[in-house]
């Protein structure tokens, strides 16, 4: 006797058929009337030779309540990567076909001179409902079994302090024997060494027993320019920026900073003068050099443009630019920095682009950028340096997230309105650091007392933090790719629908007549 195949009366009040547990999750949100929950991929790398990965789930802001969800953290992966600290990470580039294959490429560069590569998945691993294993530190425990470790890079004979991917198809390492290298990641072969000169050693002690070459010397940075046609680089041991021309391979210029330059950005008689990082913007028209208590924005033409000092004056760890809408709807690109005391300061670098500073001096002096705004600090009660941090815009949402690491071990998730940043406080900031209405929307003699310059405007809102439980010396992030998860989550538990019915992929006989 053959089976009748089961049919589906909507009417006659029979019960749907259970969804795959990612609908089900979507179905329920869009009932409750709430946005898509996001999860955040964070990569840690820490003194401890660990390499730590944690992932961060939250639900967006939504508009017309006053709370916000909790964000629930969870490890992924805990390994003891290298052999010494962890110095730089990086991971390629997101593209269309990145989020089709479902994988990203992470690399760590270490003081043990080797180059660690991992493939990381782009969707949030499945939570599993097996009971979780109990652990000392109290924290979940989400492994992704997609996760795998692809192998390592030996080339370098000296630590690794940059690490960068222009494209998914080329990662870029600079180290401290003073090269850096490109690396195919196809079959990851070296095709070319871009090779700096060693610095003359300058102030040595004539007693002094170090060996040749022996003095300060490495590339501590390196930054690409968008069109991938230029690069510039800093290196210890050197009061200077080089240009080189990645179409052949070769030095471009050299770009001495001046003694003007280095008092002007905090850099003392007795201080290195280095340049300790880079960046270039978004459309490629500036890049900034950041030493150790001051930055330089230079444009195009390669002249200083304009000077960032932190006020209070403090150190700075790490700087980058995020890409926002204007007021006249625009996008422009906002640098920040982070400091020694906890706080990530925004600077709009357009700001003296129609201001000019005469003096009757021969030299002029260049002008100082005034922040905008910051996030955390002693008014958040956080006084840690943070030693990295990410700029995160989730697709559909009108909120930054920012995700900042301590070297405490504490990393925090921060919510940025857009709004915030366009919202001008009500001074005129004049380069100069005068200032023509006070902070209150006054004319600054209210009460009868002297004019007060304004206090730095505080943004942000704290969602959550996480103890890593380690120092923490750098630190990646992207946002993982919910959509992809819920498409292929009924093809991996074996269920497919057609028609409003329900097939199992294993016994496809059971339900033919």
């Amino acid at each position: 006797m053959a089976k009748r195949k089961r049919k589906r009366h909507a009417a006659e009040g029979e019960e749907d058929l259970p969804l795959p547990v990612g609908e089900a999750k979507k179905k329920k949100l869009v009932q409750e009337g709430g946005a898509t929950p996001t999860t955040i991929q964070i990569i840690l790398g820490t003194y401890e030779k660990v390499l730590h990965g944690i992932t961060a789930s939250t639900k967006p802001q939504v508009k017309g309540h006053d709370e916000l969800d909790s964000v629930e953290f969870a490890d992924t992966f805990l390994l003891n990567a290298h052999t010494s600290a962890i110095r730089c990470l990086a991971i390629s580039p997101s593209s269309t076909e990145l989020f089709k294959s479902q994988k990203i490429i992470l690399a760590s560069g270490s003081s043990d001179q080797t180059v660690n590569l991992y493939h990381l998945s782009t969707t949030p691993p499945q939570k599993s409902n097996r009971l979780s294993m109990p652990t000392l530190a109290g924290s979940n425990i989400n492994e992704n079994p997609r996760n795998r470790e692809l192998g390592s890079l030996r080339h370098h004979s000296a630590a690794i302090n940059a690490l960068h991917f222009p494209t998914r198809s080329k990662l870029l390492s600079g180290a401290e024997d003073n090269t850096i290298a490109v690396a195919r990641t196809r079959d990851w072969t070296v095709l070319s060494t871009i090779k700096a000169p060693i610095p003359k050693a300058h102030g040595r002690p004539s007693g002094d027993t170090a060996p040749f070459g022996g003095t300060p010397t490495g590339v501590n940075d390196f930054a690409i320019h968008p069109s991938m046609k230029l690069m510039v680089s800093v290196g210890k041991g050197e009061k200077c920026l080089r240009l080189w021309n990645l179409v052949t391979g070769k030095k471009a210029g050299v770009l001495n900073f001046g003694r003007e330059l280095l008092q002007s950005v905090g850099e003392g008689k007795w201080a290195r003068g280095e340049g300790r990082m880079l960046e270039w913007n978004s459309l490629g028209e500036e890049f900034v050099v950041g030493f150790e208590r001051g930055c330089a924005v230079f444009d195009m033409d390669s002249k200083p443009k304009c000077r960032i000092l932190p006020s209070p004056l403090t150190k700075i760890h790490q700087l980058h630019y995020m890409a926002s809408s204007g007021t006249d709807g625009e996008t422009k690109d906002l640098l920040t920095v982070s400091t020694e005391d906890g706080r990530i300061l925004f600077y709009d670098t357009t700001d003296v682009v129609e201001t000019q500073i005469t003096k009757p001096a021969s030299k002029p002096e260049i002008p100082v950028l005034k922040a905008i705004c910051q996030l955390g600090g002693a008014a958040e009660g956080l006084t840690g340096r943070v030693k990295d941090f990410e700029i995160l815009k989730p697709s559909g949402s009108e909120d930054f997230i920012v995700v900042t690491g301590s070297s405490d071990g504490a990393v925090r998730l921060w919510t940025v309105d857009e709004s915030e940043l366009l919202d001008e406080p009500s001074t005129s900031r004049d380069l100069n650091g005068k200032v023509g209405i006070s902070a209150n929307g006054g004319d600054g003699k209210a009460n009868g007392n002297a004019m007060k310059p304004p206090t730095t405007r505080q943004i942000g809102l704290l969602l959550g933090t996480y103890e890593a439980g380690n120092r923490i010396t750098c630190l990646k992030a992207f946002v993982m790719s919910e959509t992809d998860s819920l498409k292929t989550n009924g093809s991996e538990n074996g269920i497919t629908r057609k028609n409003g019915e329900q097939v199992d992929s294993g016994d496809k006989n059971s339900t033919s007549s």
